[in-house]
């Protein structure tokens, strides 16, 4: 049976997050959703027209993970959030799959935690949670269109095998294949990932955020200029 795991939402990394609302909300007609401190960082989140999230991180307090993050290779995508029922046994599944879980936490009430490296995770951290549901907003009803919708995250890969077991045995993602790509969703989450597979990709990791809107959005060509991450608006056919 693969596993209950939700996807939650995409969290890019940035200097600031007074940058962060002039998009969120002046370009893709998003709606503050929650915010709150981290350890080392700052946290607010953007819900969109059919329920999905946007979080955006900056660094506060000494240096740690984000500061890192920012200095290597600056603002961008940082990584994906899935809700899982239990956290033990979500960690165990992946060390049973030979990942290494790092940053094991489960000291805060309501929010327990841990993640898997980039390294590992072609290119992308994985943060898996265990919530008690304290942490959700109390109007969680979506804004309309036009309102843009945030589709999910698009991501490239070298080795097949390796996404599969990572997106689908892992992580429980139900796969469609189209032309050389997985097409992942979760029954309860509006956001879906797709990982192309390259086995000549440079790099593995992002490549896109992915909306519909009603709306011509101004999207800026490749990544946009503060935030880091590239923003690609697609036809309806293509969702």
């Amino acid at each position: 049976m693969p596993p209950d795991f939700q996807l939650d939402h995409v969290a890019i990394g940035l200097p600031a997050l007074d940058v962060a609302p002039a998009f969120a909300e002046g370009v893709l007609g998003g709606r503050a959703y929650a915010a709150g401190p981290g350890i080392g960082f700052r946290w607010a989140q953007w819900q969109f027209a059919g329920g999905g999230v946007l979080e955006f991180l900056e660094p506060d307090g000494p240096p740690g993970f984000l500061h890192r993050f920012l200095a290597r290779q600056g603002p961008g995508v940082h990584h994906v959030t899935f809700k899982v029922p239990d956290l033990a046994a979500a960690a165990a599944r992946a060390r049973a799959l030979g990942y290494e879980v790092v940053g094991y936490e489960d000291r805060f009430p309501g929010w327990k935690e841990c993640f898997l490296h980039p390294k590992q995770a072609q290119g992308i951290v994985v943060q898996l949670a265990e919530t008690d549901g304290s942490d959700a907003p109390a109007d969680a009803t979506p804004p309309a269109p036009p309102a843009a919708s945030v589709l999910g995250l698009r991501l490239v890969a070298r080795d097949a095998a390796a996404a599969r077991r990572q997106w689908i045995e892992l992580l429980g993602g139900r796969c469609e294949e189209r032309a050389g790509e997985l097409w992942l969703r979760w029954p309860e989450s509006p956001l879906r990932v797709v990982v192309a597979i390259d086995p000549r990709a440079p790099v593995e990791g992002p490549r896109a955020i992915e909306l519909a809107c009603p709306r011509r959005l101004a999207l800026p060509e490749g990544p946009h200029p503060v935030l880091g991450a590239a923003f690609r608006q697609l036809a309806g056919g293509e969702a």
